[in-house]
């Protein structure tokens, strides 16, 4: 068996895209989340247990904010996906880049 790669380890292939309200606080599905809205996300509730990586497409420029279970605040640009990893360890998503 061959060993997976980062990606393939913590990005669930073959998960369905998810359209979400933009929301203070949102619930993600476990894979690509389209959402709508111009809102910044404070607090994701991790869709799945452990390690995993969440793919976020924002409608517009709101990103995401340090107030609640997110590392680092980072606006988002409409259209573009942005990735955030979770940290087990602080309990907290990570943006990557």
């Amino acid at each position: 068996m061959a060993a997976e790669s980062d990606w393939q380890r913590y990005m669930p292939w073959g998960a369905p895209a998810t359209t979400i309200a933009s929301a203070a606080t949102i619930v993600p599905g476990p894979g690509l989340n389209i959402l709508t809205g111009n809102v910044a996300i404070a607090t994701i509730t991790p869709p799945v247990p452990g390690p995993h990586m969440l793919a976020l497409q924002f409608a517009g420029t709101a990103g995401v904010l340090a107030t609640g279970n997110v590392a680092v605040a980072t606006a988002s640009i409409a259209g573009q996906v942005m990735l955030l990893v979770w940290n087990t360890t602080a309990q907290k998503y990570a943006p990557v880049g």
